[in-house]
């Protein structure tokens, strides 16, 4: 039972931390409305017509990137404590396995895809081209 009451306590303790930071963000922000702050702005589009807008596809592609990236490092530390154990030591060889597999399934994807290639060295070397 005493594991609930901690569990109740940390709950409380993390509502009452965000009830407190909101009002601190109220209380100290400053308000300066202006017609140009009121205006709906998302993804640094600004609203010119309608409510259907095309996106470009490239930031699916950075978040594709950021979890091939990001994730099998959040995974790779703790895997390396793991590892020290005698019992988990192989079993965690093999998922670890699996999980490299798939990520480097997605790294070949959006090499083949040409999502690798520096955005900048595609644009200068055609503005360096002689006319």
């Amino acid at each position: 039972m005493t594991g609930y009451v901690v569990l109740a306590g940390v709950l409380l303790a993390g509502a009452l931390l965000f009830v407190v930071a909101m009002l601190g963000r109220r209380m100290l922000a400053p308000r300066a409305p202006t017609r140009a702050k009121l205006t709906t702005y998302e993804s640094g589009v600004d609203p010119v017509t309608g409510g259907w807008a095309q996106t470009q596809v490239r930031y699916l592609a950075y978040a594709f990137l950021y979890v091939v990236f990001a994730v099998d490092a959040v995974y790779l530390f703790p895997w390396a404590l793991v590892l020290r154990d005698a019992h988990l030591g192989v079993a965690s060889l093999v998922e670890m396995g699996i999980f490299v597999a798939a990520l480097v399934v997605g790294l070949a994807h959006a090499a083949r895809r040409g999502l690798l290639t520096w955005v900048g060295t595609a644009s200068a070397s055609r503005s360096e081209s002689p006319r």
